[in-house]
């Protein structure tokens, strides 16, 4: 578990117990509670911003769009 902390890839720590296959050494390497926390904050991605989408701009369109949804 110390070693899955200290980012040690997983099969270095499936050689180094003598594992034939990684998902043995999975079942023993449960990620801990900052593991997640921290995996989680890797994966995150900002959608949503302040910025005014460029076809909101658009006349031409937001018109379209209007007279599409009257039909």
């Amino acid at each position: 578990m110390h070693l899955l902390q200290a980012n040690v890839n997983l099969v270095y720590i499936r050689d180094l117990l003598g594992h034939v296959n990684v998902s043995t050494t999975e079942i023993y390497a449960r990620a801990d509670a900052e593991m997640k926390r921290l995996a989680l904050g890797k994966a995150y991605v900002e959608v949503v911003t302040d910025e005014i989408p460029a076809w909101n701009d658009d006349v031409g369109l937001i018109s379209w769009l209007q007279n599409f949804c009257k039909q």
